[in-house]
């Protein structure tokens, strides 16, 4: 399917699959692994403190009906030690006309991800045929903001300028702060593979860096949306405008799933599932 350079590693995948091959790509500096059967591609981003290793199982769970690609965002493993929001959104758009040149792409996204998937969304749609969100909706809203009551702003802040900290304060530091932080909100991901790296969008938030977040555009998808969202969590990083605003748009949805943030770890047959029904009509 794809007439590129690239290197081939065997995976396990589900009891009932067989071996397929994970191809990887090189676009800009990135590393864009493909995985799958079929002529659409969901591309999947990730937030804090993960990689492209935490859609393991979706890759499982989609690459019969479609071809899978993730990334991991740059800076976190390796690249540079922060990227802007627009250079973001062109890094993307390098990707997705690299892997689907004919065809808009399926965005997935969580966290993080949400965020700079979002705003990517908006300004290439022509790229974009529908998204997959995870846990973050309308982030810079007022009605977030004023749905939150004193103890979750302070929560919020408390933990994001932590790792706005520990990123600036870099080295082994940052670091040891940094999975401290993980264990304290029971991040799934291995400790051993999380680093202060990680935190630059934070820093993006809270310190402007990289010319941070003020350019990012309110939430207004011109494409189809599921939503889905844990209900386990001291606060939500979404408004109960925004739920029913995306449950009456047509041809998008809106899911709560009982667990906390990592909703593909936490719930994934029920996440897959959903997922499934809502984008090919089974599951």
């Amino acid at each position: 399917m794809y007439a590129l350079k690239f290197s081939t590693s065997f995976v396990n995948t589900l009891p009932h699959k067989t071996m397929s091959t994970e191809l990887c790509i090189t676009v800009n500096g990135t590393e864009v692994w493909l995985q799958g059967e079929g002529d659409e591609v969901i591309l999947m981003l990730h937030g804090w403190p993960d990689t492209r290793a935490l859609w393991d199982g979706t890759v499982d769970a989609l690459q019969d009906r479609a071809t899978c690609a993730r990334i991991t965002l740059p800076g976190f493993e390796t690249g540079p030690s922060s990227t802007s929001l627009a250079d973001m959104c062109q890094l993307l758009r390098q990707i997705v006309d690299r892997i689907s040149p004919d065809k808009p792409v399926t965005l997935m996204v969580h966290d993080w991800g949400c965020i700079f998937g979002y705003e990517f969304a908006m300004r290439h749609a022509d790229r974009v045929a529908r998204v997959v969100a995870v846990d973050v909706g309308d982030h810079n809203s007022g009605a977030l903001l004023r749905g939150w009551g004193a103890k979750e702003k302070l929560s919020v802040m408390g933990y994001q300028v932590w790792l706005a900290l520990a990123w600036k304060l870099g080295g082994r530091l940052g670091t040891r702060m940094t999975r401290a932080m993980a264990r304290w909100l029971r991040c799934p991901t291995e400790p051993e593979r999380i680093t202060h790296q990680m935190n630059y969008p934070y820093a993006m938030q809270w310190f402007g860096t990289a010319g941070g977040f003020k350019g990012a555009a309110q939430i207004q998808l011109p494409m189809p949306l599921l939503f889905v969202y844990g209900e386990r969590k001291p606060f939500m990083f979404h408004s109960a405008q925004w739920l029913d605003k995306v449950a009456a748009t047509p041809g998008s949805a809106v899911q709560g799933l009982p667990c906390g943030h990592w909703v593909m770890i936490s719930r994934p047959e029920a996440f897959h599932a959903r997922v499934r029904e809502w984008h090919w009509g089974q599951a």
